[in-house]
């Protein structure tokens, strides 16, 4: 028996963040995200003192796919076994180094700094209420998408 144990305890199971497999799921994720984000900015770069429309553009898709996936993973069943997998490689791993939260703050202060106040406001503010709007949409596309699967 290990410590605290007695008789029939069952031990607690091993913290999610010490499992082998979340950790991989999410470095193999964030290794997809992080590249995918690198591509595009490089494909489509923004000049200096112009409006950051990839980096709004990543972060509104990627909060758009955050949406739907994790309501699609609650509504196929418990977070456990492959869903968790696919929660923590998808969403945690590819989405969350997808979207790129620190370069919009490093964006906009670039804009302030540069003196284009309307283009930072605008920028700050724009992807803020455009995420919020597109994890809306995603989970409300989600939820649709589950309900007809589920209707006779």
């Amino acid at each position: 028996m290990g410590p605290g144990l007695t008789g029939g305890e069952r031990p607690l199971p091993r913290a999610l963040h010490l499992r082998p497999s979340a950790l991989v799921a999410v470095a193999v994720g964030g290794l997809i995200g992080t590249s995918a984000r690198y591509g595009l900015g490089r494909w489509f770069p923004v000049g200096a003192g112009g409006w950051p429309v990839t980096t709004f553009a990543i972060n509104v898709l990627g909060a758009l796919l955050l949406g739907f996936l994790l309501e699609a993973l609650i509504r196929s069943g418990p977070d456990t076994s492959w869903r968790q997998v696919v929660r923590l490689g998808a969403g945690t791993g590819a989405l969350g180094s997808f979207t790129t939260y620190s370069a919009l703050a490093v964006d906009t202060d670039l804009l302030l700094r540069d003196g284009h106040l309307l283009a930072a406001v605008t920028y700050a503010l724009g992807t803020v209420l455009a995420g919020l709007l597109a994890t809306g949409l995603g989970i409300a596309l989600a939820a649709r998408l589950g309900d007809r699967r589920s209707a006779p």
